[in-house]
């Protein structure tokens, strides 16, 4: 003859056992952890994506930038010949356009590096001749092509002549 089982109640099979609640606590932490875990690997990964596209577009800022330095040095050219010429309105049109291009560059954040009688600083200025004069050494004597920079970033070197 076979034992009697004996039948577990309904309400005897739903209760956790002694030792169940600890364990879903356990659990429920657990899972709480991963969760903080992953919001904050979310929120880095936001954090760095949005770096990355301020890096991006300072990048094609200073492309575009570079792209328009040769047109700003042809327009002071043309300024700089048109001086002392009695040319009429088409030099004051010139002059008017190359203002405008000048304060649209600098609303960019461009600056024009300061090179003649300064010290010569080979971050900011390419020596391509040498003035043996006397006087102080290391100074740059005359401007050939100005620089530019772009906040920290050197966009063009000063061309200039230095005193050695």
């Amino acid at each position: 003859m076979e034992p009697i089982k004996k039948k577990k109640l309904k309400s005897e099979k739903d209760s956790p056992k002694k030792g169940g609640a600890s364990e879903l606590e356990l659990k429920i932490n657990e899972l709480t952890e991963a969760l903080q875990r992953e919001r904050a690997d979310a929120q880095n990964l936001a954090r760095r994506a949005e770096q990355d596209k301020l890096r991006w577009a300072s990048f094609y800022k200073a492309q575009v930038v570079k792209e328009l330095l040769p047109t700003l040095d042809a327009a002071e050219k043309a300024v700089e010949h048109a001086e002392g010429k009695n040319l009429g309105k088409e030099a004051e049109g010139m002059v008017s356009v190359l203002n405008k291009l000048k304060k649209t560059l600098e609303g960019l954040g461009l600056e024009k590096i300061e090179a003649e009688g300064k010290k010569f600083n080979e971050d900011l200025h390419e020596a391509i001749s040498i003035d043996q004069t006397d006087g102080e050494k290391d100074i740059v004597t005359k401007e050939m092509q100005a620089g530019y920079r772009l906040g920290d970033e050197v966009l063009r070197h000063s061309m200039v002549v230095v005193r050695r």
